[in-house]
């Protein structure tokens, strides 16, 4: 099969940081057959930067509606068989399609290919922290979970694994948590490859939507909310535990920033949903106080 890949650009007013993510597609080992920018209704720059790459980039321009619905606009108009998405605030290290496409090649029962990620500050450009932790086998429970290797970024998948799974979960209107919970739904129908160089370059700036908890919050209640509409027993029997470890996930967060209240809330309930939590929150907490 010959490889096609479609490099999916959404954005929104990020025009300043837009010009970077493009020349790091367009300088791939490995070239895409197209770059398809999906202008989710920018009122900066956006689309003068783009235009100013000519025949090179593809420019697609909608209403607002929300980055779910910018990534599967693009997968729409695209004609490769093989789609790669990239946040135009983040970088492509030079051989990320080509290492991705190896591993595709390696096995073809593969519907998605993720990588290591390079976490990077925006101002100066220095590695603030590598993550080479990504997983292959058990992904979908890892995912559900929040244990064992749960980053998941760089993704490449097949046209078929996207088609099948029906895209990005539109009722992610906002950078929280979509990925994950499509990731999820890919992992649990194909089998997941890995390649652990940190070919993903994440930007870190206080814009991103890293910084905000209640996005986290609301993002991963709709994952949880699609996981767990099942009649799989498999995976319900699975929940408590699910559920137990977001909340103590959502107890940690709201502890770094201070908000105490919410992170005994949290907490609470991450205990109530796993007892076993308790041991965990007396030996990291009470220290701190």
């Amino acid at each position: 099969m010959t490889e096609k890949v479609s490099v999916i650009i959404p954005t929104y007013n990020y025009g300043k940081f837009l010009t970077e993510a493009l020349k790091s597609a367009l300088s791939q080992t490995v070239k895409p057959s197209e770059i398809i920018v999906v202008d989710d209704g920018s009122t900066d720059d956006t689309e003068t930067i783009v235009r100013r790459f000519g025949k090179q980039v593809i420019y697609i321009k909608q209403e607002n509606s929300g980055v779910s619905v910018a990534r599967n606009r693009g997968a729409t108009e695209s004609r490769g068989n093989f789609l790669a998405f990239l946040d135009s605030d983040d970088i492509l290290d030079p051989n990320l399609i080509a290492k991705q496409i190896q591993r595709f090649h390696e096995d073809p029962e593969i519907g998605l290919v993720h990588c290591g990620m390079r976490e990077f500050d925006s101002e100066t450009g220095g590695t603030i922290r590598l993550h080479l932790e990504g997983g292959e086998e058990g992904i979908a429970n890892n995912l559900l979970l929040w244990e064992g290797p749960v980053y998941v970024h760089g993704i490449m998948v097949t046209r078929e694994a996207f088609d099948q799974v029906g895209g990005f979960d539109e009722k992610f209107l906002h950078a929280s948590s979509e990925d994950w919970d499509f990731c999820y739904r890919v992992a649990r129908r194909f089998r997941v490859g890995f390649v652990a160089e940190p070919l993903y370059n994440y930007r870190i700036h206080s814009e991103g939507a890293h910084f905000d908890v209640e996005k986290l919050k609301y993002g991963m209640s709709i994952f949880y909310e699609n996981a767990f509409d099942t009649d799989e027993i498999n995976i319900l029997d699975l929940k408590n535990r699910a559920m137990g470890n977001f909340h103590r996930v959502l107890a940690g967060s709201y502890f770094a920033s201070r908000r105490y209240g919410k992170f005994a809330s949290h907490s609470l309930r991450s205990i109530l949903y796993r007892p076993s939590n308790l041991r965990y929150f007396l030996s990291r907490f009470s220290a701190r106080k």
